[in-house]
């Protein structure tokens, strides 16, 4: 075989795959032979497929992607850019006239490669190869545990005196024209120099490619007998020194003999410039293919038209950046180049100049454009022609109808869900999360509260493509599937609270169908389980899921009569679960009282809005709340932390006047009490992020009580208490930190401007009446901060019932809120 036009064999050229100097060569050597067909390395069953590449709707980067039938999640991709010599090898076959054809070892094969292992025997066979060195039976080699893969480009970089193999590439190979000599040189170079690695290294802890190799050079003798030798073959250039050798073909049969098979299909999809990168984990993968798809777009002045690049994407993010600074950039680049010996500049100096001349020295800007342009977030496209499972083709059929394109790049989008698109939108999104196919991450909106917002954060990931193919065994439609998905999940749920979560989920997917057999699932569950931490875990979910439903027009019926019973047994079983708990259990305990407080809250919503029955058995919810929660503020069995929180609740609700919550302080911070206990106390009182800081801020009665005591702990009881309280006060604000620390170096009844009232426990506090004056003077503040009315902004001022169910996530209302700031 030759490397060579004119030679005895087949051409065989070496490549580096995404290289675009093996691109451009690749190019210049197909030109220069004009073979009558030409061999790709890449999966044979993609044959039928490589057609597509010449279709106007193909925009690389795209992978092949194979997957077994009956387990979509084995897969597997073979990427291809527009500066992959095997990409550039199909268009230029395309573009004459001549058949391609993929040559490696079948995906039939690759993607059963192990799946008939179990781990047991993954284990067997990995401790007989570390006794004996051995490869599996079958004539199917495995790669040895102790077996080191060596990169070849690194070892030739390290040769040639570089201790960066992507510099060395770029020297050799990048900053090599066209024009600078025969065609074929830098193939015949690359073939020696892969034959001496192979010499020194052996397979260089390859094993597995010995398979591959054989059956490449099967598929090449079989397009001699074709072709003649007027024949094509573009394959890594670690392989041609195999495909040069000369073997018999009972032997390369031999190595083939016993492969295992998996049925498989195999489409195009989308790939992305992130996910070419080494850093995706992607095994061939590139440092830098924006950098790459750069130097292989531009036709001449790479270095002046990349600086400018880098420019026009400062500029977008408000950097100041002036023509000035790209021709002083590029002169840098070219000084630096010719300092340090290279042909031309390369990534490293093109990024020194950026630093040093665009972004002052900084390196924050510079990882902007690192991750903008030197990686890239460019998303390929396939036609609609390529085939797809049914389940991808009505996700596509949706995504248009949405006007919701897939994108790469990672963007927030904000839905009402009072609009018929958005809220069109939200069912898709929440739908496919059902279906473990994460496009959409929901994310806490900067602006509204309402229930009738949602903000995600989209990213399309070509992995996704692999989710939907999984996805695909549910049901052919988006819905079909979900619907399966969410009724199968149910039954597997291994807690109540799971299910009440997917109750939640499949009202926010909107699924009918789905969810009466949640909710009999739910049903039979809740009446079983008899844990109070199950059911208070339980309860959140199953109440959200009330008010998402209010909002989408879902009917909750069935959901309120659960949440009710819910909510009952919760307060029946609460105060004896809080009896006798250690340390962790007791706050644990805490987390599940502050869970079914804010259930409550939801449940309560509404409240005095009416005098129906739904108003009336609202209002008993919460009063029999607020009675579990005088119940556990009161019983000493109860932990401390529990105790101060049931009395937090209670205030904040306005169930506890500010003197009672004075006296059972004072009363646990007693020198009777044991200090862990009232410093668990306070814990619950003002810790756990509850706002605590701000309320001894503005209460100090409550922050006098709290700084007494802690001045009279005991020596060796403090050191004890120490580790709590530091838990407590370390997550306030910094801000109400210092403020509390003004006021205890203060003393007492000094704040500025605040008019100070004896109290009965002698501890300054507030004034007595509200200051109308001075509560009027805020009102022009909260109308700037609030804005005009949300419902206004709308497509229209929306009906009442809509209006009615848009609260906040502290169950007040949106328009109340603004009506605040009229």
């Amino acid at each position: 075989m030759s490397d060579r036009d004119g030679g005895t064999g087949p051409l065989l050229l070496g490549v580096r795959h995404h290289g675009p100097g093996s691109a451009r060569a690749v190019r210049a050597a197909l030109e220069a032979a004009g073979p009558r067909t030409v061999l790709i390395e890449g999966p044979p069953e993609a044959d039928a497929l490589i057609a597509l590449a010449a279709d106007e709707d193909m925009r690389p980067p795209v992978a092949l992607l194979a997957h077994v039938v009956d387990e979509p999640g084995r897969s597997a991709f073979w990427p291809l850019a527009e500066f992959s010599p095997e990409w550039v090898a199909i268009r230029w076959a395309l573009d004459h006239g001549v058949p391609a054809r993929f040559i490696d070892l079948p995906a039939t094969h690759t993607l059963a490669w192990g799946r008939e292992e179990g781990e047991e025997q993954k284990q067997e066979a990995s401790e007989k190869r570390e006794q004996q060195g051995e490869g599996e039976p079958g004539g199917l080699p495995s790669e040895p545990a102790e077996a080191v893969r060596i990169d070849p480009l690194a070892v030739l970089a390290e040769t040639a005196g570089y201790d960066d193999a992507e510099r060395w590439w770029e020297d050799v190979i990048e900053h090599r024209g066209a024009s600078d000599g025969d065609a074929f040189a830098p193939f015949e170079v690359l073939g020696e120099a892969m034959g001496a690695l192979r010499e020194a290294f052996g397979t260089g802890g390859h094993e597995r490619d010995l398979v591959r190799e054989a059956y490449m050079r099967l598929q090449v003798r079989a397009a001699q007998r074709e072709f003649g030798d007027d024949v094509a073959v573009v394959c890594g250039a670690w392989h041609v020194p195999a495909l040069r050798q000369r073997t018999t073909v009972a032997a390369d049969r031999a190595l083939l003999k016993g492969l295992p098979k998996a049925k498989a299909d195999m489409t195009w999809v989308p790939w992305t410039h992130r996910r070419l990168s080494r850093t995706s984990g992607y095994g061939a993968g590139i440092d830098s293919p924006g950098w790459y798809g750069h130097l292989f777009g531009a036709a001449d002045r790479p270095i002046e038209r990349w600086m400018t690049k880098v420019a026009r994407l400062l500029r977008d993010e408000d950097r100041p950046v002036s023509s000035a600074h790209v021709i002083e950039a590029v002169r840098l680049a070219d000084t630096l180049a010719a300092m340090r010996g290279r042909p031309l500049p390369g990534l490293t100096e093109t990024t020194d100049a950026v630093r040093a001349v665009m972004c002052e020295g900084s390196d924050v800007p510079l990882a902007l454009v690192h991750d903008r342009l030197v990686v890239g977030d460019v998303l390929g496209e396939v036609p609609a022609a390529a085939p797809a499972v049914p389940l991808q083709r009505d996700l596509d059929r949706l995504q248009r109808r949405l006007r919701l394109k897939p994108e790469a790049q990672e963007r927030e989008l904000e839905l009402d869900l009072r609009k018929e698109n958005d809220a069109g939108r939200s069912r898709l999104l929440h739908r496919l999360r059902l279906l473990g196919i994460e496009w959409g991450e929901p994310a806490t909106s900067r602006g509204s509260t309402g229930t009738f917002r949602e903000t995600w954060r989209l990213r399309w990931e070509p992995e996704l493509v692999v989710r939907v193919a999984e996805a695909g065994v549910w049901g052919t439609t988006v819905l079909a599937a979900a619907t399966a998905k969410a009724e199968a999940d149910a039954v597997g749920a291994r807690s109540l609270a799971d299910v009440t979560g997917l109750a939640e989920r499949c009202l926010l997917a909107e699924l009918p169908d789905a969810l009466p057999v949640v909710m009999r699932i739910l049903a039979d569950r809740a009446a079983l389980d008899a844990d109070v931490g199950h059911l208070a875990q339980a309860l959140p979910a199953l109440v959200r899921s009330l008010r998402y439903g209010d909002v989408r027009g879902t009917g909750t019926e069935a959901l309120a009569e659960v949440a009710a019973g819910l909510a009952e047994r919760v307060f029946v079983g609460l105060p004896p679960a809080c009896a006798a708990l250690d340390a962790d259990a007791a706050e644990e305990m805490r987390g599940h009282v502050d869970a079914v407080h804010g259930a409550v809250g939801l449940l309560g919503e509404g409240e005095g809005e009416g005098q129906g029955e739904d108003s009336a058995s609202r209002g008993v919810i919460r009063g029999r709340w607020h009675g579990v929660l005088r119940t556990l503020s009161g019983r000493d069995t109860v932990p401390g932390v529990v105790r101060g929180r049931a009395v937090r609740l209670l205030l904040d609700d306005g169930a506890l006047g500010q003197e009672e919550a004075a006296r059972l302080m004072g009363l646990v911070l007693s020198p009777g009490t044991e200090p862990a206990d009232a410093a668990a106390w306070i814990e619950g009182f003002v810790g756990g992020g509850s706002g605590g800081g701000m309320l001894l801020v503005h209460d100090e009665r409550l922050l006098g009580l709290v700084d007494a005591w802690l001045t009279g702990v005991p020596g060796d009881a403090f050191t004890d208490v120490l580790p709590l309280l530091r838990r407590t006060f370390s997550a306030y604000e910094p801000g109400v930190r210092r403020t509390l620390g003004e006021l205890v170096r203060r003393g007492p009844g000094t704040r500025g401007g605040a008019t100070a009232t004896a109290t009965a426990s002698g501890i300054p506090g507030f004034a007595p009446d509200l200051d109308a004056a001075r509560a009027d003077a805020v009102l022009p503040v909260l109308r700037l901060l609030l804005g005009p009315d949300e419902t206004e902004d709308a497509d229209g001022p929306g009906d009442s019932s809509t209006n009615d169910s848009s609260t906040n996530d502290n169950g007040a209302d949106d328009n109340d809120l603004v009506g605040v700031g009229r």
